[in-house]
């Protein structure tokens, strides 16, 4: 699958020597080069001028919460070559912002990335922490899965939301499961964070869990033929779901029931596909999450329909 060839960018005329002496000179240059270039937002920022200055901010190894003056200071040249080459690397060749600085964030949780692994992006941020509310009152939660944990953001986060429980953080690429470990160590759960290299529940010692949760590939194959480059440059096995968008989705169903307990949820993010869950699906009743933008991308099936399920 070759890259799409990326327009020509007003780089490309802009001498080393500037005369972009500051941050803010710069950031306007950058909302320009964005826009002429058509870069495809969405993995960090959901607009130009707040993804130009993490990436700036970044580069210059200045604060991400640093005062508004510091805009108006001068940049030495090797400043501002060094934020050429990093507006080269995004707005040229399509390099998404967080693989260029090796770091995602999930609110305030930070997360190191690298192209071996989807950048982390999930309504989970906002719904593990409503998690509780669909488990019997008073449930100390000792066991969850994560499957197709990528960069293990969200078994961390689940860790975090359950501290009396286990977690364990389950993917097919065994190259997502060393970036996976990086980030359990980081945020001190290597007694609570169990890594598994599995095709789904294959390889994973049989357990019963409280919570399944998964944000596994859901886009249909022939969509990612076409998803803008900066998408490509992400592993396509963390994208790619098969004819339909439900491969993963439909093993995930069938092999997790067995390791529900009575009470519990299985929580699964599926993009654009309630129309075909709700459809091929409609004997589990899954119970769509409310978000903060009203996307209806996450379902909740409880255990009890699960296994009564005969699919």
């Amino acid at each position: 699958m070759k890259p799409r060839r990326a327009p020509r960018s007003p780089l490309a005329a802009l001498p080393v020597t500037s005369q972009l002496a500051t941050l803010r000179a710069w950031l306007a240059f950058a909302e320009k080069v964005y826009h002429d270039a058509g870069l495809v937002l969405g993995q960090v920022a959901t607009n130009a001028h707040d993804e130009a200055l993490y990436l700036f901010l970044r580069t210059l190894d200045w604060p991400l919460d640093s005062d508004p003056a510091v805009l108006d200071r001068a940049l030495a040249p090797a400043q501002r070559i060094a934020l050429r080459e990093v507006l080269t690397k995004r707005a040229v060749d399509r390099i998404p912002a967080a693989y260029l600085t090796r770091e995602a964030f999930l609110g305030e949780h930070r997360f190191y990335v690298d192209e071996r692994v989807i950048i982390p992006r999930s309504y989970f941020l906002e719904l593990i922490p409503t998690l509780p509310a669909y488990l019997p009152s008073g449930l100390t939660v000792r066991r969850a899965v994560d499957v197709c944990t990528g960069s293990g953001c969200l078994a961390i986060l689940l860790a975090h939301q359950f501290p009396e429980a286990k977690v364990d953080a389950i993917d097919l690429s065994p190259a997502a499961l060393e970036v996976a470990a990086i980030n359990v160590k980081a945020h001190g759960l290597q007694r609570r964070v169990k890594r598994f290299e599995s095709d789904v529940f294959a390889r994973v010692p049989l357990a019963t869990y409280d919570v399944i949760l998964s944000n596994p590939p859901y886009e249909p194959s022939a969509l990612c033929d076409d998803l803008p480059v900066e998408f490509q440059r992400e592993p396509r096995m963390a994208l790619d779901g098969g004819r339909d968008g439900l491969d993963i989705i439909r093993r995930l169903l069938r092999e997790g029931r067995e390791r529900m307990a009575p009470h519990g949820i299985m929580v699964i993010e599926v993009g654009a596909l309630q129309p075909a869950m709700n459809r091929e699906f409609r004997a589990l009743k899954p119970q769509w999450l409310p978000t903060e933008d009203g996307s209806n991308s996450v379902c909740l099936i409880r255990a009890d329909r699960l296994r009564a399920w005969t699919g």
